[in-house]
């Protein structure tokens, strides 16, 4: 159910994208001569009235052309009237900005519904997310703690079957007991895992109503030793790490409900994280896009765990219960919203960026010179797109 949300919300979020520009240009009277979803080849298509509306081969975003948008386009002189450079400053603004202000009105809407049908996720006093006993996800491998060693350091070692996926766990379960111990909190849970690591123990849970146990020898993972809610380092800068033990497991998180009309101004909070995250992934996919590509060739491979271009396809592939699915749905649009914001041509902030230009100095900028600019943008945004499929299809995340 969750790959289907994901796969039909990924499409209307280009359809409503695209839809916002196309309304605002309608309703300003200039003319649009084509709205298609999609890049490439024609697949489909048909004319109503001065609009052509089709699908294209590759479904990696849409267009809407309005005439006069591309300053070199040459355009007949009873339609000039008509055209986007002919509008004055707040109608361009308008038209361009409406794509990305969809993105945010349907990332607030999605928040707003899911804090309101399955309830805000609580947090202790540290920030941290409070689990309850419910089994959310299995890690399907123990995971690789190379980042948290010293820099020099190898790890000479293949990812392992998870304790808990060996064991035989399945997202539903419902943790009762550790060696016979109840368990009543998520936390427990915890404390009993990092102090096991190597030891056979017996999970016992609660599979639809039928008490199992479930044997397992937990992995011991290297993680960051913290002190006083700071990472500890030796005399020399690098991070001091404990073992601990691990079985593979998340939790469904813990909620709260709120009702609709408390949930929106939380709707709102959540909306400027995401906003704030955003901004920091999309400054560290540019500085690391070197790197990024590097990785692809045998290249050092350790910045895909911190931040990585992701396809629909990962989007398919991280889709999970439908609260979750529509969570990660409000994340994609913040995203994409905060990526056409940049001020650089063709994106829409920089269509945005030079409308503001013309209005605060009387004069048109000197397009030609925008041109390399724009290349690179549109270079580098194929190349993450392309990176992303790649990534999803030969090294998906686990």
């Amino acid at each position: 159910m969750g790959s289907v949300i994901m796969i039909v919300g990924v499409v209307l979020m280009i359809v409503i994208h695209e839809g916002g520009h196309f309304v605002a240009a309608k309703s300003f009277g200039m003319k649009a001569t084509a709205a298609f979803f999609g890049f490439g080849p024609k697949l489909w298509s048909t004319k109503r009235g001065e609009t052509e509306y089709g699908v294209r081969a590759i479904p990696l975003g849409g267009y809407v052309r309005i005439i006069g948008m591309n300053p070199f386009e040459e355009v007949e002189a009873a339609d000039e009237h008509r055209t986007y450079r002919f509008a004055p400053f707040w109608k361009k603004a308008v038209v361009v900005l409406a794509g990305i202000v969809s993105h945010f009105v349907v990332a607030l809407m999605l928040l707003w519904i899911v804090g309101t049908a399955w309830g805000v996720i609580v947090v202790d006093d540290d920030g941290r997310v409070v689990g309850t006993t419910t089994v959310a996800a299995v890690a399907k491998v123990v995971p690789d703690d190379f980042q948290t060693l010293p820099r020099n350091t190898e790890v000479p070692r293949d990812p392992s079957p998870s304790p808990a996926a060996l064991a035989g766990t399945k997202p539903g379960d419902v943790i009762v007991a550790t060696d016979g111990v109840p368990v009543e909190i998520w936390r427990q849970f915890t404390d009993f895992a990092r102090a096991n690591g190597d030891i056979e123990v017996v999970i016992t849970v609660d599979r639809d109503g039928e008490r199992i146990d479930l044997i397992a020898t937990l992995a011991t993972i290297e993680v960051p030793l913290v002190v006083d809610g700071k990472v500890l380092r030796d005399d020399d800068g690098e991070i001091v790490t404990e073992g601990i033990g691990f079985y593979g497991i998340s939790p469904v998180a813990e909620r709260e409900r709120l009702g609709p009309m408390r949930m929106i101004p939380v709707a709102f909070r959540q909306f400027w994280e995401v906003v704030a995250k955003s901004l920091d992934a999309l400054w560290h996919l540019i500085i690391g896009f070197p790197a990024l590509v590097m990785s692809l060739f045998g290249g050092n491979d350790e910045i895909l765990k911190t931040v990585r271009p992701i396809s629909p396809i990962g989007l398919v592939q991280l889709a999970g219960p439908v609260e979750t699915t529509l969570q990660r749905l409000a994340f994609v649009n913040v995203f994409v919203g905060v990526l056409n914001l940049v001020p650089m041509y063709p994106l829409d902030g920089g269509h945005f960026a030079v409308a503001a230009y013309e209005k605060i100095t009387g004069r048109k900028p000197n397009v030609q010179k925008l041109l390399p600019v724009a290349a690179a943008i549109l270079i580098l945004l194929v190349a993450l797109g392309l990176m992303g499929v790649y990534l999803d299809l030969f090294r998906p995340i686990q």
